[in-house]
Order: structure tokens, then sequence, then C-alpha cells
């Protein structure tokens, strides 16, 4: 803030700084919500709407009937394993007891134990035969087990194969409401910082300059904060692609500024003394007579030494003599500051070698 400014003038500028960021905190709250809705504009997507539903449908009832079958069957099988055990050990238990039957007949060598024989014989055949029935069973039974997995695993198999294309769908879909949403903010935040840059160019220094600079901080938040973050990235290609484009167009207008800046300059340079004095602000050369600069040309300038009245750069004039009471003063002050005399007309400067 300029050291020419009025005490009083300095707080009023702070509090209508203040002013300023608090009227750019209020837009930025109104801003953020309207940007934070913005999404609720599209149809918030799920995997079923990309499903084919009444496929998907047979396929999850098929499943869950698959499911039961299969706990129906799997208990079945159970049972028959169950069955297949007791009789192979009904036929373990028939077999001892025919060879025991054998080694006492053998040692006896009865001839009427022959009908005997026969009888002992079929019975141990039937024992075999309802065995090898009992293990028919289980292998029908785990072969029913077998079918209803493999069917279950088909049908989770397509399901899956259906919701993976549905995802792939609904990712694709996603991608096109983010571009959306993207462009819903940047229709909404480009024309804010459009209207800020213009007003901080024209009315940066009216009357109204508070409103104009809240509207400007408004709008730079809004842009950086609200739109930056939800640039689409498609790889990082298009955010590295628009960082280049900014940069070059920022760095191409931060040239040409310089370059206009630096040739105002030099134009400026070349006009008489007292026209350049003229032609600068009292409170931009006070200013930057503050910082030790030069308030034509900018550079630094020994301003504390009493034998320098003219810049050694550009030639402007930086200290005179009062016309009333030959005081060296600024040549840049209103009026002197030993008898209050104001500068005007008879103003002389003095030679740089005194």
């Amino acid at each position: 803030m300029s050291k020419a400014l009025r005490l009083s003038e300095q707080w009023f500028r702070r509090g209508l700084w203040l002013v300023a960021v608090v009227f750019a905190g209020f837009l930025i709250g109104l801003g953020s919500t309207i940007v934070g809705d913005l999404p609720k504009v599209e149809k918030p997507l799920q995997v079923e709407d990309f499903l084919d539903k009444a496929a998907a449908d047979r396929l999850r009832a098929g499943i869950q009937q698959s499911e039961r079958s299969a706990r129906e069957a799997q208990d079945a099988l159970e049972q028959a394993r169950l069955k297949r055990r007791v009789a192979e050990s009904d036929t373990q238990t028939g077999r001892e007891t025919f060879q025991n039957w054998l080694a006492t007949r053998r040692a006896t060598q009865l001839s009427e134990q022959d009908p005997d024989l026969v009888a002992r014989t079929q019975a141990l055949d039937r024992l075999k035969q309802a065995e090898r029935a009992a293990q028919a069973a289980e292998q029908r039974q785990d072969q029913v087990l077998l079918d209803l997995r493999q069917g279950q695993a088909r049908a989770r198999q397509q399901l899956q194969d259906m919701e993976q294309e549905a995802y792939r769908k609904l990712n694709q879909e996603a991608r096109r409401v983010e571009l959306r949403v993207f462009l819903y903010r940047l229709a909404l935040t480009l024309p804010l910082l459009v209207i800020g840059g213009w007003l901080l160019r024209k009315h940066r220094h009216g009357t109204w300059w508070p409103f104009v600079w809240g509207f400007a901080m408004f709008a730079l938040f809004t842009f950086f904060v609200e739109l930056v973050p939800y640039l689409p990235s498609y790889g990082g290609y298009v955010r590295y692609i628009v960082g280049i484009v900014v940069t070059v167009v920022a760095g191409r207008q931060a040239i040409v500024a310089l370059n206009r800046y630096l040739e105002r300059q030099k134009a400026a340079e070349q006009l008489p003394d007292v026209q350049r004095r003229e032609e600068l602000s009292y409170d931009t050369a006070l200013a930057r007579l503050a910082k030790g600069v030069c308030p034509g040309c900018e550079r630094p300038v020994d301003l504390r030494n009493d034998k320098i009245d003219f810049c050694p750069h550009c030639g402007i004039g930086l200290y005179d003599r009062c016309p009333q009471c030959a005081t060296r003063k600024s040549a840049f002050a209103k009026f002197c500051h030993a008898c209050g005399t104001g500068a005007g007309a008879f103003t002389r400067l003095i030679p740089a070698a005194t």
C-alpha cells in the first residue's frame, strides 16, 4: 500500500479489502454449492442399467434353483454313501462268516453240508449284489450332483460375462457423464473467469473496486479449484495437453506484455523530463520512491545520496529546489516540506553536479 496515503485512507482501504474478501467468500460458497449440485442433473448410473434384465433374472433364478437342487443332491449322496458303506460292511461280515464256515467244513468233511454250502454262497452273492447296487446308486447320485454343479458353474460364468460387459458399458457411460458434467462446470466457470478478467482490466481502480476484486477472486477460485480438479484425464493425455496449452497461452501473453512494457518504457524515456513526471501519478511515484527505485524506469537508485538529483539510468529528475526557499525536495512532491509552497511552473531543476 502506498505510503503517500493518509492514515484514515489506509484503514479505509484495509476495510475495503476485507469487504472484497468477504464478498468473494460468499460468492465462492454459492458457486461451490451450484457446482457441487451440477452432477445431479445426470441420472445416477448402476450396472443393472446395462444388463439384459430378463436374461440376468433367468440366470440368477437358475443359479438359485441349482443351488437348492445341489443341496438336495448332496444330502441324497450322503445317504447313498451311508447305504454303500452299510452294504460293504454286510458283505465283509458275510464273507468272514463264510470263510469261517468253510474252515469248519474242511475240518469235518461232512457231505451233508453241501446244500448248506450252496445256500451260504447264494447269501454271500446277494450281499455282494446289494453292495454293487448301493455303489451304483451312489455313483448315480454323484453324477446328478456333478451335473448340477457344472450347470451352476456355466450359469455363473454366463452371468459373470454379462456383468463384465455391463461394467464395461457402465465405465464408458460414466466417462461420458463425467465429460458432460465437466462441460457444465466449464460453461458456468469460464464466463465467470472472462467477466472477472474484464472487470479487473476495466474497473479495478474504479469506485466499486472491492466488488470487482471480490468477483475476480471468486472467478479464479471457481475456475482453478472447482473446475480444474474435475478435468477428465483419459490416461493423463487431456490434463497434460491442457496444461501445455494453458502454459503456452499464458507464457505468450506474459512475453507480449513484457515486450509492450519495455517498448512503453523506452518510448517514455525519450519524452521531456517535465512531461514524464506529469504523466506519473502522485501515488505511483511516491510508492516507487519508497521502494528505492526510479519512478520513471523502476531501476534501483541510491536515494540516500544527496548528490543524486537525476536518475542515472533514464535521466528523469528526482529532486529539485523549492522556488520560494531553495530547499532541496522531491521533484514529485506537491508542496515544499520546508516552507509549504506548492510546486508549480516556476520549479527549476538543479544540475547533477551541484
